[in-house]
């Protein structure tokens, strides 16, 4: 069996990379490929290898630059070989370099031992693709792993997933393959500030009421304007009781995040609001943001009500 000439993509290397996800069944490939696709990847699985040049072609095409890069399960039980595999990606040489040429797409293989592979089908009572063949179900993880044999020893990283819950895996995914700083979190947080008089974000994981701060509503030269002016956010932070109190926020949430984020959860919201969500909230909101900014968090934010305070 000829070897699959491929490497790694190197951390440093700007995005778009190029990822072949396959392994054996059970061992985890429909959740790495879910875990890389909320960290940016275009995904597809169940291609044929032949396609593999045309779907990177297609990441480098416009419309498409928002993406990291490519993760493609490949599933070699369907009429797939590696052969074929190998000469998909050395058709990847000529293309040209807007197109992708030149660059060598990393083969990830999954595997777990067979006593935890039994438990998972136990546990899903879903059937073994080999079992279409006749067989049963240990004679089928026998069989699949002899056949992927050769495709374990090509690949690139060899990733058991024994020892992993679902959340463990999303983690370790996470961790390899998120191109943030090695000190960044993982973890997204969404910062949604809010009106009380409209109601509390339903998917709020947690709630800060900040309606206990001096409220800008009541100067008239600050009525018209956002949280997001700094007049206003001076205001709401000008007594030393507003200041502690925003102080205490952002060290609680310094002190909290990280038990979500080792958690192995991709996004927590958080909503933070006060009366109209025009002034406090946002304030308040564009306070944290910037801390979590600074503590390596990728933040989303949303001022939901700012524009009808």
């Amino acid at each position: 069996m000829q070897s699959l000439n491929v490497s790694p993509t190197p951390d440093t290397e700007a995005p778009p990379s190029l990822l072949v996800v396959c392994g054996l069944s059970g061992a985890g490939k429909s959740t790495v490929l879910k875990v890389l696709e909320d960290l940016d990847f275009f995904t597809a699985d169940g291609l044929p290898p032949a396609l593999i040049p045309e779907c990177f072609r297609m990441l480098r095409s416009p419309g498409m630059e928002h993406f990291r890069g490519m993760a493609l399960g490949v599933d070699f039980r369907r009429g797939g070989t590696l052969q074929e595999l190998n000469t998909a990606l050395n058709n990847m040489e000529s293309l040209a370099p807007h197109e992708g040429g030149g660059v060598r797409p990393a083969l990830l293989f999954l595997e777990a031992t067979p006593e935890v592979i039994l438990r998972r089908y136990a546990t899903t009572r879903r059937p073994h693709p080999l079992e279409r063949e006749g067989m049963g179900l240990e004679e089928a993880m026998r069989e699949e792993r002899r056949r992927l044999s050769p495709v374990r020893k090509s690949a690139d990283i060899v990733l058991d997933t024994s020892r992993f819950t679902i959340h463990e895996l999303r983690r370790e995914i996470q961790r390899r393959w998120n191109r943030k700083e090695a000190s960044a979190h993982a973890m997204r947080v969404n910062l949604i500030s809010f009106g009380f008089k409209y109601g509390v974000p339903s998917e709020a994981d947690m709630v800060f009421d900040l309606r206990c701060l001096p409220n800008p509503h009541f100067v008239d030269a600050l009525r018209p304007l956002t949280g997001q002016n700094e007049a206003v956010a001076d205001y709401v932070f000008s007594t030393e009781a507003a200041r502690a109190f925003r102080d205490h926020v952002l060290d609680f949430l310094r002190f909290i995040l990280p038990y979500y984020d080792t958690e192995g959860r991709y996004r927590l919201t958080i909503g933070l609001g006060c009366t109209g969500g025009r002034h406090r909230s946002v304030a308040m909101t564009e306070a944290v943001a910037k801390m979590l900014r600074q503590e390596g968090y990728i933040v989303g934010v949303e001022h939901r009500h700012s524009s009808l305070g």
